[in-house]
Order: structure tokens, then C-alpha cells, then sequence
């Protein structure tokens, strides 16, 4: 079984070209497609690379690719023109207090300059790019359990077959508790934009045994 760990540094065949920061998933068939791989300190736009230039055979992420190649990969970002978003990513109700405007940049919201007087012009905001159909898994998703919330999502395991998902790697628990587990794929019940939705109770994820998330048990 082959970890892909969100956060974990990615290479090309001639050095490193950045992190992963998210992973793409077709949620019908819960193959892997894709990693988004993005520069380290977030100069200039990060990568779509598919899955089969990936090999993390050795327990590290590298790409069967040149860093020319790389960069001519699909942007793992791009720019739309949004207007009136709260921070939540959602447009203004017309009664809503003056806040000026918010747009999301590359997952993120961030505040742009004007107030409700000003003239309702669109707002260029960087997003992230998800293929049509596609789920993307990032690192501060939340996981579900049948009857509370269990913890946020670190990667993923893959058979490195096919790119099947096998596991869920957790971060699980409170500070005073904290560990990572993997749960099974097929105790996934749904995969959202938000959440990721466990048939198992937070008592049954509490006691899966603890696992090395860069050699998770298969």
C-alpha cells in the first residue's frame, strides 16, 4: 500500500518542485486521479499532476517527470470573477450590514477593499481548480462519524495497482489524545466538499489501533 500524505514534499526526477496540497478523487470508482502540488511557499501557481507520474513506491512523493515538464502541467489553480462573497464563500443577502467584499483565493477567503455603496464590480479570485465530477480531499476536511465529528483528514492510502483508495488517514482525538488511524474505504459512506461521512461511531474510530501514516497498515 503507497501513502499519499497531504503536506508531504514532492520531487522531480532533476529536485523538488514543491508539497502536496490536495488530491483528487473520482468519489464513483474512489480511485485516485490526481495531485495538486504546490510551491512551497505558494510562489506562483502549483500543479495538477496525474496519478500515473506519480511514484511513491518508496514511501516519498516523486514525479516521473522533468521540472520543465512540471511547470507544463495543468495550473492546479485559476481565476474567476466573483462578487459580493461573505467569508463563508457565499454571496451577500441584499440585507446584509455593510462588509465590503470577500473573495476565495486559492481555498481560502480572503477580504477584498469596498463597501456596499460602491458599484457592484466583479473581483478577480484565484481558486483552486477541481475537474468536473471530481472530490477534493485537503488536509482541513472533517471526518464524521454516524454520531460526532472524529477529526481532519491527513492523506490518503492507495493500492498501487490501480490507485484505489484502501484507506482514510485520520488525525484523530483532542491535543491531550491525539493519534492518527486509517479508516477503511469501505466504511466511507460519503465524500463532500466539506466532510467526509464515516459509517462507524467516534467510540468505534477511538479504537482503531494507532498507525505510522507513512507506513500505514494495509
Amino acid at each position: 500500500m503507497i501513502p499519499f500524505r497531504i503536506g508531504a514534499d514532492a520531487s522531480c526526477t532533476d529536485g523538488a518542485c514543491g508539497q502536496v496540497s490536495r488530491i483528487l478523487v473520482n468519489p464513483v470508482t474512489r480511485e485516485v486521479t490526481h495531485l495538486a502540488v504546490d510551491p512551497k511557499h505558494r510562489h506562483g501557481p502549483g500543479r495538477l499532476v496525474p496519478v500515473d507520474l506519480v511514484d511513491a513506491t518508496t514511501g516519498q512523493i516523486r514525479l516521473v517527470c522533468t521540472l520543465a515538464e512540471f511547470q507544463r502541467l495543468r495550473p492546479a489553480q485559476e481565476t474567476e470573477s466573483v462578487r459580493d462573497l461573505d467569508p463563508t464563500g457565499h454571496r451577500h443577502p441584499d440585507n446584509a450590514p455593510n462588509q465590503g467584499n470577500w473573495a476565495l483565493v486559492a481555498g481560502a477567503v480572503i477580504r477584498q477593499p469596498g463597501g456596499r455603496g460602491e458599484p457592484e464590480a466583479p473581483q478577480q479570485a484565484t481558486v483552486d481548480y477541481v475537474p468536473s465530477g471530481a472530490a477534493d480531499i485537503r488536509r482541513d476536511l472533517t471526518v464524521c462519524a454516524t454520531d460526532d465529528e472524529v477529526g481532519q483528514v491527513q492523506g490518503l492510502v492507495v493500492d498501487p495497482g490501480g490507485h484505489q483508495v484502501t484507506h482514510v488517514l485520520l488525525q484523530a482525538g483532542h491535543m491531550w489524545g491525539r493519534k492518527e488511524v486509517a479508516i477503511p474505504i469501505g466504511a466511507v459512506t460519503k465524500i463532500g466538499h466539506f466532510l467526509i461521512h464515516l459509517s462507524l461511531t467516534k467510540h468505534q474510530v477511538k479504537d482503531l489501533p494507532p498507525v505510522d501514516i507513512d507506513h500505514p497498515a494495509g
